[in-house]
């Protein structure tokens, strides 16, 4: 018998009970819907965090106080990193384009009757363009600023809208842990990522924020721009050998600081994400596994159901491989399509939370196809054995069945 003509019998036994068969696709309709919009929902995060963190640049090398042991960090040590070793960057390193010291601690801002709670961030001038910030409005503090710790500060853009409004605050006084701070101007915004905004925070000069405001002798960081990514893992070689000579660690003494550059985060955070959206799709693909199984227990009962059918046909000349065909093209059908319905439904899913829960969603041809592919495999696999029993049915005992 033609594969169309097995086609058509399958068809026609769809139809003939129609509410049954919708019952057993839907498990594979809400399994490929699953599949696709939560990869699409963990696609769409993760590109959306990595173009967030790529604001800040790949080409930083970033310095820390501590001793780095594997993933994790040690940071007992807390006080290792001072000033003059960001000088001697500046000065010894070649092939850089900037560096910039910061500390960074909570403080609390006022202006009027205004209260907010924001990181505040002492750093030196070249942080503005370092950190991939744009000026709004005004400009960000000098050199000659930093060497006389000046009390001048920037903000960023969550602050200006937390206490002036969207108001331009330039040449205002804001209240910094209840001292005085001249504002001199404002960043763009960024964009908040899921764990920090970096647009609630205000800069101010490192020695200002030092001496006048945290009361620090030490820095927490430094972050150094390479000129040329092809360079970066010399020049890390470089900071690495500068600092253990500024610190007088003899040869066998672990570092105590670590160096880092922000390709290297940037790839583990694209792990991480990935490893998220992995999680989401197994997570939807057990319910196309249970669609399968109700695939398998639609199927048996329909065997059992035609049994006797079975039999006049097998009684009639069909061969065991015709009825183990017509069976299989039915599982497959139903996982056809179900797997076509519940493609749709999941991009309108994941075009719906675009759009009103305001994420960022993106459907790949790949999504489709994986989910697609697995919905045609689950129906063949589950398919398989009531197609394999109703072929085995003997045709005596089949013709018998009532």
């Amino acid at each position: 018998m033609l594969i169309w003509d097995l086609f058509k019998i399958a068809l026609r036994s769809l139809r003939a009970n129609k509410l049954r068969s919708f019952l057993t696709m839907l498990g594979i309709i809400i399994g490929v819907a699953s599949v696709i919009s939560m990869i699409s929902l963990g696609e769409g995060a993760r590109r959306q965090t990595l173009s967030t963190i790529a604001k800040f640049g790949t080409n930083i090398i970033t310095v820390k106080p501590g001793e780095k042991k594997n993933r994790h960090v040690s940071t007992g040590k807390v006080e290792t990193l001072m000033l003059r070793d960001a000088d001697a960057i500046r000065n010894y390193v070649r092939n850089i384009n900037g560096v910039a010291a910061q500390v960074y601690q909570n403080g609390q801002l006022k202006y009027g009757n205004k209260n907010s709670n924001s990181t505040v961030r002492g750093a030196s001038a070249d942080y503005v363009w370092i950190g991939n910030y744009q000026m709004k409005e005004g400009r960000f503090f000098t050199e000659e600023e930093v060497r006389s710790a000046r009390k001048v500060c920037v903000l960023g853009a969550t602050v200006v809208k937390n206490l002036f409004d969207g108001d331009n605050p330039v040449g205002k006084t804001l209240k910094v842990d209840g001292d005085n701070y001249l504002v001199i101007g404002t960043t763009v915004a960024k964009g908040a990522l899921t764990w920090w905004d970096p647009d609630d925070q205000i800069f101010m000069p490192v020695t200002t924020a030092q001496k006048r405001l945290f009361g620090l002798k030490h820095i927490q960081s430094i972050d150094i721009q390479v000129k040329n990514m092809d360079d970066i893992e010399t020049i890390k070689q470089d900071i690495e050998a500068l600092l253990r000579r500024q610190h007088n660690l003899r040869q066998g003494e672990k570092n105590d600081f670590y160096v880092q550059n922000s390709a290297e985060w940037l790839n583990s955070w694209g792990k991480a994400a990935e490893t998220f959206q992995f999680l989401l799709g197994g997570i939807a693909t057990i319910s196309l596994l249970v669609g399968g199984i109700g695939i398998m227990n639609i199927m048996l009962v329909s065997v059992t159901e035609r049994t006797r059918e079975i039999g006049i046909r097998i009684a009639i000349g069909a061969k065991k491989k015709e009825i183990r065909k017509q069976f299989l093209i039915e599982s497959v059908l139903i996982s056809f399509l179900g797997g076509s319905i519940g493609i749709g439904l999941g991009m309108l899913i994941s075009r719906a939370a675009s759009q009103m829960g305001g994420l960022e969603t993106i459907v790949s041809l790949q999504s489709i196809l994986l989910a697609f592919g697995f919905s045609v495999g689950i129906g063949i696999f589950f398919g398989l054995y009531p197609a394999t029993k109703a072929s085995n049915l003997n045709p005596i005992d089949a013709l018998r069945y009532e």
